[in-house]
């Protein structure tokens, strides 16, 4: 408790006295707590419910490279002690450990009953019932497999750009793909943090972000749906 107490002290004082940076277009990194923040868009867009209605960005991706080769975005609803391991959906389907992105290939929608009825396909055990309302579809214990080094070396291999540590208010166009997102964190300069930012937004076309995302090495398994850092080589940042 002392040392979460210690990072978070650290984490507050670094983000004191933030500026505002040029409008620019530079290298970004998402910090691995908030990177599955930029990934989720992905999960929404592969969901049965939106592939049926023809109203998502990937409805032409199945079968065809979303991520780039060596990425695998995997669901284990079996992981020990994993927050979404359970063995039936909320259908009362038996799930299964899927790689739901294969050597960056997506490989399968998330289908419930419904949905996968109205594709003419099986359900894929991803049924997500809430109070009220009919079924919907989420993932089990997602993670998107790691690469190597870890965020420094990230920064280093990236020089100069932005590195996210909060994201808030993101905007999609589910049918387009085009995305953006209010965010803070730190500039940096010859792979070091250079001093805090605030009021910046970043955006752009989510097809082509994920066709370009490089991984560091820290995964680590905190909720439900965990990713390592991410970098982009090339994002559009709007700032002053």
């Amino acid at each position: 408790a002392a040392s979460i107490g210690l990072k978070a002290g650290e984490r507050a004082v670094a983000r004191v006295g933030p500026r505002k940076i040029a409008s620019t277009t530079a290298p970004v990194i998402f910090e691995n707590r908030v990177a599955t923040q930029v990934l989720s868009p992905l999960l929404g867009a592969i969901s049965g419910p939106s592939i049926a209605r023809g109203s998502s960005f990937l409805k032409d991706k199945l079968n065809k490279a979303v991520l780039p080769t060596g990425v695998d975005l995997i669901d284990d609803p079996f992981r020990p002690r994993g927050l979404g391991s359970t063995p039936f959906d909320d259908e009362g389907v038996a799930v299964e450990r899927r790689e739901i992105v294969r050597d960056g290939v997506l490989s399968t929608w998330l289908l419930n009953t419904a949905s996968a009825a109205q594709l003419g396909l099986q359900t894929t055990g991803h049924a997500s019932r809430g109070l009220a309302g009919p079924s919907g579809v989420s993932t089990h214990n997602l993670h998107l497999t790691p690469g190597e080094g870890d965020l420094d070396a990230l920064m280093a291999q990236a020089g100069t750009g932005l590195l996210i540590t909060s994201m808030f208010g993101p905007s999609l166009n589910g049918n387009t793909g085009d995305w953006s997102a209010g965010v803070s964190g730190f500039w940096f300069e010859n792979g070091q943090r250079a001093y805090p930012v605030s009021e910046v937004t970043v955006a752009g076309n989510l097809i082509d972000l994920y066709a370009r995302l490089q991984r560091a090495g820290d995964l680590e398994f905190r909720g439900s749906f965990n990713s390592p850092s991410l970098l982009f080589d090339k994002v559009a940042i709007a700032g002053k």
